[in-house]
Parts: C-alpha cells; sequence; structure tokens
C-alpha cells in the first residue's frame, strides 16, 4: 500500500516538472528571420586605360602638277596676270582676273590685252584646251599663250567675229608679228561658249575650234623655247567686255 502510494507520488511529480518546463518555453507567433549571410562585394572590373587618339592630319591640298584641269574652285593663286595695250592711252587700273563661281572672269576696258600665265610650270610641247563663256560685247579676242619666257611668247587669237590669228610676241622689238590668219565657221558667235585648243609641238603651233582642227603654223624664224602658258583677252573700242574661263586643261600634246 505504500509503495503503491509512493509510486503516485513520483508520478506525480514527474507530470507537474514537466508542465512547469512547457510553460517556460516561449515559441511564439513568428517565424525566426533566417541568419544573415556574409556577402563580400563584387569587384567591378577595371576599365581599360583611356587612350587619346591621335588626330588625323588635315588633308593637304595637291601639289601643283604639271598637267591638269584647273575648274577655278578657289583663289587662282598660282596664276599672275600682265597687260599690253592696244592703244597708249588705254587705262589698264582694274583688270585683275578673279575667280567667281567657278570660272577665271576678265572683266576689262578698251584697247587692252590681259593675259593670266600658269606659274608653277615651264613647257616646251604642250597642249591648252579651254571652255569660255562670252558674257560681253561680241567684239573681242581670246588668246593662248605658250613658252611665254623673256624673249617673247606664240599666241592663238579667236574672235567672237569667226576670225582667228597667230601671233609671236617678240621682246626684241616689244611689239606682235602675225604668222598666220584666217576664219571659221566653228566659232559660235555672240554670248555663247567656245572650246578651244592651242598645240605646241616641236616648231608647230596649232589652234582647234570646238574640236576641229583649224590651222597649223610651222615656225622657222623665231624658235622660241621652254616657258609658261597663259590664256587671256582682248578689247578694242567697244564695251563691255567680260569673258569667264570655266575651265583650263594642261595636258601633254
Amino acid at each position: 500500500m505504500l509503495i503503491k502510494s509512493a509510486r503516485s507520488f513520483i508520478i506525480l511529480f514527474v507530470i507537474l516538472a514537466l508542465t512547469s518546463l512547457a510553460c517556460g518555453i516561449d515559441f511564439g507567433d513568428e517565424t525566426p528571420a533566417p541568419p544573415i549571410e556574409s556577402v563580400e562585394p563584387v569587384q567591378q572590373p577595371e576599365e581599360p586605360p583611356t587612350q587619346e587618339l591621335e588626330a588625323s592630319p588635315e588633308p593637304q591640298e595637291p601639289a601643283n602638277q604639271p598637267f591638269f584641269k584647273e575648274e577655278f574652285e578657289g583663289d587662282p593663286t598660282d596664276w599672275t596676270y600682265f597687260v599690253t595695250k592696244n592703244k597708249a592711252n588705254a587705262d589698264d587700273s582694274n583688270v585683275a582676273p578673279f575667280s567667281d563661281n567657278g570660272y577665271f572672269v576678265f572683266d576689262i576696258g578698251k584697247n587692252l590685252n590681259v593675259y593670266a600665265t600658269y606659274d608653277p610650270y615651264s613647257y616646251e610641247d604642250v597642249r591648252i584646251d579651254v571652255s569660255v563663256d562670252n558674257r560681253g560685247h561680241n567684239n573681242n579676242n581670246i588668246n593662248l599663250v605658250c613658252r611665254y619666257s623673256d624673249a617673247g611668247w606664240y599666241e592663238v587669237a579667236i574672235a567672237n567675229n569667226g576670225l582667228y590669228w597667230i601671233w609671236v610676241y617678240d621682246t626684241n622689238i616689244e611689239n606682235y608679228s602675225l604668222l598666220v590668219n584666217g576664219g571659221s565657221n566653228k566659232i559660235r558667235q555672240g554670248k555663247d561658249v567656245n572650246q578651244y585648243t592651242m598645240t605646241c609641238n616641236d616648231n608647230n603651233i596649232s589652234l582647234s575650234i570646238n574640236g576641229t582642227e583649224t590651222k597649223t603654223f610651222t615656225d622657222t624664224k623665231y624658235g622660241l623655247g621652254e616657258g609658261l602658258i597663259g590664256v587671256g583677252l582682248s578689247s578694242f573700242d567697244f564695251v563691255p567686255i567680260e569673258v569667264g574661263f570655266d575651265w583650263i586643261e594642261i595636258s601633254e600634246p
């Protein structure tokens, strides 16, 4: 009887002890936060060093060439002009040729011969082609020059009225001497555009008008050698006299 009572007491004591432990534990209602892991910062890749790019060289103007086509898009710095007079009292002021909208323009007064030479190169055998627009009075001459030097030069002159001449200027007498002349129905008269060609090859001086071979003169007297090429305009008693060279081409004959 005592054993049974003692056993009952022990069981009761164990139950009370477990109950006390259960009451002391607080499980709470919130789910505990997961532990924070230590995260190492991601290292950004290093940017490659910036390289300073070398500036591209400025485009350079092409060097002067002996054979080329001049279209006068800029100032005609390689061309210089000079004047002779058909009358001693002719006014040669303000006659310098100039470039304007792709043309090499001659605008001159009465009784003048105004020339422009291409200075960078000197030529012996050469061909000169031009396209020229007559903008003024019909009575004028377009001039092409080869072998210009201290000794003189050869010149072809083409008039808008249909005539042409081949001259030599002799510095010994300071005057022009006529070599040959004639007429051509290939010249477009009045305010129109013409293409002329002068060829100096050995002692032969040739003229072509609008693609047609017109005249060749063989010089056995003057024998001018190497010199500059040029173009020009002659006026007489009527003004205004204005022409524009659209282009000038220098080539081998």
